[in-house]
């Protein structure tokens, strides 16, 4: 009972705390391997000459993953959705109206150099952290979790490509009613689109 209280309590301050990463991505990636429990050996100092109890056999496949939760319409999670959809979309000028600053300043920077024809700024697929894209991997490993806290969001996202785990983090305003990105950040790639320099 003491257990469970203190996992409770341990589960809410992460949730007010914004989401720990290190925690988070192991929620994301699957919870790692029960402890063994000592009550499954042989009271000391019996003479129990009974059967041992049965072991239950290791199982052989993985648990499966549940399915994700349905993004709800309007939510933060619903606004970084459609850039797993969509290769690329963050670079797309007609995305601007999802963005607030510091995001939308690197962005618009970044249109202006490209349109200026010296080059490009920011990497085509920064909402894949960068890796190789293979929507079938992706879309199979792809998981979400959302914590809201007033008017700011974050959105954790988790994916698996080529054997390689990848965790972003977006983070979301409340602008006007709606919810905007601010940022985008990369956990496993320790680079963040507000420190990029489109000039």
């Amino acid at each position: 009972m003491l257990r469970r209280l203190v996992l409770a309590l341990s589960s809410l301050s992460m949730l007010v705390a914004g989401l720990n990463g290190s925690a988070l991505a192991q929620g994301l990636f699957g919870a790692p391997p029960p402890n063994t429990s000592s009550s499954d050996s042989q009271p000391p100092g019996g003479n129990d000459t009974s059967p041992p109890a049965a072991t239950p056999a290791p199982q052989d496949a993985p648990a499966e993953v549940p399915p994700p939760a349905p993004v709800l319409p309007g939510s933060p999670t619903a606004v970084v959705k459609p850039f797993y959809d969509h290769v690329g979309l963050e670079l797309d000028p007609a995305q601007r109206k999802n963005f607030v600053d510091p995001a939308k300043t690197v962005l618009d920077k970044s249109d202006a150099l490209r349109a200026s024809g010296e080059g490009e700024c920011l990497d085509p697929n920064m909402a894949l952290d960068n890796a190789d894209y293979d929507k079938l991997a992706i879309d199979r490993s792809l998981r979400t979790i959302e914590a809201v806290n007033g008017d700011e969001a974050k959105v954790v996202v988790a994916f698996v490509v080529e054997g390689n785990k990848h965790r972003l983090e977006w983070k979301l305003k409340k602008v006007g009613g709606n919810w905007k990105i601010s940022d985008l950040l990369s956990v496993t790639g320790e680079w963040a689109l507000s420190q990029y320099q489109c000039e």
